[in-house]
């Protein structure tokens, strides 16, 4: 599985950050006139997360563990973290903010479950835990995004595991409820959202009510500092064995099956189709009524089933990934070697060898390179019942082919009939084999002579899926609306798995999120090739979007200033409005006692060229 996940959902509770030195007095005027100036896009702007909870927002902070001069800042009677970000930013440069090419500011999380406090009456919003949060705002002279976090990775707050003991608060597979998980050295609360009518939706919304109500006594001067709001951080299906279930191997085991959800998805049919002989001309189906179905949730090949539509797996929706990995090891840097694959001896595509596979590069340090991943979806639907025959060739060079490999894959009817051979065309001529002894390459999927069935209902229960995680986003979306902050952009703080060849997509059923809806714009973490690849940019022209926010960024190697500036530069021309990555805490030159973000940009973290990054980004700043 990829390395990149375990920081990327490190989220919930990690945070870093840069910038230059304070704005001052005439900063601050300089950004609430640019805050008010009509119809003008802003430019992209920097916004790091530095890791203000655990030393300065949560008090009192343990003796020793944080400085006293700095302990005195964080508990003073209208204490805050501000000085800590101030501090924080000041070593990455020493150019004024207006003096650099991009504006810097900061990204404020706000962790929701974490502002509850047991009292003997039950759990109460810890208000001074608040206001120093809020206080945050108003102490720092720079813009700042406001994220309203709350995500299945656990924030260390006593409330979880009392909310954890209801199971309408977590998220259930045909099985039941999933209870907690663990990710590497995180813990997970699989948390529900198919209901806003249960106790944890209760205590999110109470929180962020108390985030809004403090907010909106601040003075107009620093509420105009509040340049976005993200809602909630990463949110989508879950699935059990987070660490290692996301690929196509894992059994198929996806949320969410309670009874909610599938009375919602009933609900969703008869809306669709309007009469139930609709549905079934549609599905080849015979149900008598709406209230018949039932999601599907079993595998043909292990289970008996009653109707075939009951059936389910990675693939059911119709389509299969064509994917692995590929290394030439004299590669041209003006030439992107791609994969062709032929079906029955036609082509049917092909897929350029560009995407991120950190997992390749972790075992095979040798080839230097993560950028070796390929993939290609086949929509099987359309195609006839039998056995069909795929031949995939690398193009290391233009016209040099290199046979990878042949697949036998079975296309199978609802009946399970025999499958029978299908016509194959000629193949293409191909280099002799000794020409591969400078390409490396491995075809992960699909397996030889595997089965796919194609279940016209699984694609109708996943789009399902992915309008509750819109439905549950935009529900917090509203709330935020509602406030004083409506006039302020809010994003969602999303993933994209499609950019992971080895990634199934559908157990996540996050695509609708990532789509336009209304108010709510994009917002994205980007680790490794989508921060400064095609994948991203290809994907986006495509999506319909035009503005987006980075909520996490690393490219996951080093890149020099003038790499970094580019890549910087590339997304604010695609329509990033502000770019947020991790920084550790400093005060007084030293860094602040905490839980390390391997992903921080650091001059003393190695892993994956942070230091280098760090320097980078000083660099970049000063252009």
């Amino acid at each position: 599985m990829h390395p990149m996940s375990s920081s990327l959902h490190r989220l919930a509770f990690c945070a870093a950050g840069l910038a230059v030195a304070a704005l001052g007095i005439a900063g601050a005027l300089w950004f609430e006139e640019t805050a008010q100036s009509s119809g003008k896009a802003r430019a992209m702007f920097l916004a790091p997360m530095v890791g203000v909870i655990d030393a300065c927002i949560e008090q009192p902070p343990a003796r020793g563990t944080v400085p006293a001069s700095l302990a005195r800042r964080c508990v003073a009677d209208e204490g805050s973290a501000g000085a800590l970000v101030e501090a924080s930013l000041q070593s990455l440069s020493q150019a004024g903010a207006r003096a650099t090419k991009y504006e810097v500011g900061y990204t404020l999380p706000i962790p929701l479950l974490k502002l509850f406090r047991q009292e003997p009456t039950g759990w109460a919003i810890d208000d001074a835990m608040v206001q120093r949060l809020v206080n945050t705002v108003r102490d720092v002279q720079r813009p700042v995004i406001m994220y309203l976090f709350s995500t299945h990775f656990e924030a260390h707050a006593p409330i979880e595991n009392e909310l954890a003991g209801d199971e309408a608060n977590m998220a259930q597979t045909r099985d039941g409820a999933l209870g907690t998980d663990s990710y590497y050295d995180d813990h997970i609360y699989n948390w529900s959202f198919v209901s806003t009518r249960n106790t944890l939706t209760a205590r999110r919304v109470q929180a962020v009510q108390a985030v809004l109500n403090a907010t909106c006594r601040l003075p107009e001067q620093d509420r105009a500092k509040i340049r976005g709001v993200t809602l909630l951080g990463e949110l989508h299906h879950l699935f059990p064995n987070f660490q290692s279930g996301m690929g196509f191997d894992a059994p198929y085991r996806i949320t969410d099956y309670s009874s909610a959800s599938v009375q919602g998805f009933r609900e969703y049919l008869a809306q669709r189709f309007r009469r139930i002989d609709r549905l079934n001309r549609f599905l080849g189906s015979d149900y008598a009524s709406f209230d018949d179905v039932h999601p599907p949730s079993k595998d043909i090949r292990t289970e008996p089933l009653k109707r075939f539509t009951e059936h389910i797996d990675a693939f059911a929706h119709g389509s299969l990934p064509i994917s692995g990995w590929a290394h030439i090891s004299d590669r041209t840097p003006d030439y992107t070697p791609r994969v062709r694959v032929y079906l029955n001896g036609e082509l049917l595509g092909q897929a350029f060898v560009e995407l991120g596979r950190q997992d390749v590069l972790a075992a095979r340090p040798e080839l230097g390179d993560a950028n070796t991943g390929w993939r290609l979806d086949l929509d099987f639907r359309r195609l006839t019942p039998g056995m069909h025959t795929l031949n995939l060739f690398l193009e290391s060079r233009p016209g040099q082919l290199v046979s990878m490999g042949a697949r036998q894959i079975a296309v199978m009817d609802r009946h399970q009939s025999t499958p029978q051979d299908q016509p194959q065309q000629p193949l293409p001529w191909t280099a002799p084999s000794r020409t591969a002894q400078n390409a490396t390459f491995h075809i992960d999927f699909p397996r030889d002579r595997a089965a796919f069935y194609y279940n016209p209902l699984v694609p109708l229960w996943h789009t399902f899926r992915a309008q509750q995680v819109t439905r549950y986003l935009a529900f917090f979306d509203e709330l935020v609306g509602e406030s004083c902050l409506a006039p302020v952009p809010r994003y969602t703080h999303q993933i994209i798995p499609f950019t992971n060849p080895s990634w199934d997509a559908t157990r996540f059923a996050i695509q609708d999120s990532l789509r336009p809806h209304g108010s709510m714009r994009l917002g994205v973490s980007l680790y490794g090739e989508p921060t400064y690849g095609r994948s991203f940019a290809h994907w986006l022209r495509r999506s319909g979007q035009s503005r987006y926010g980075i909520t996490e960024f690393h490219p996951l190697k080093a890149l020099d200033p003038q790499g970094l500036a580019q890549v910087f530069d590339t997304h604010a021309q695609q329509g990033a409005e502000f770019l947020s990555f991790f920084l550790e805490p400093e005060w007084e030159g030293e860094r602040v006692p905490r839980s390390h973000n391997i992903f921080s940009f650091d001059p003393l973290n190695p892993q994956f060229g942070s230091d280098v990054l760090y320097r980078s980004t000083q660099e970049a700043l000063r252009r």
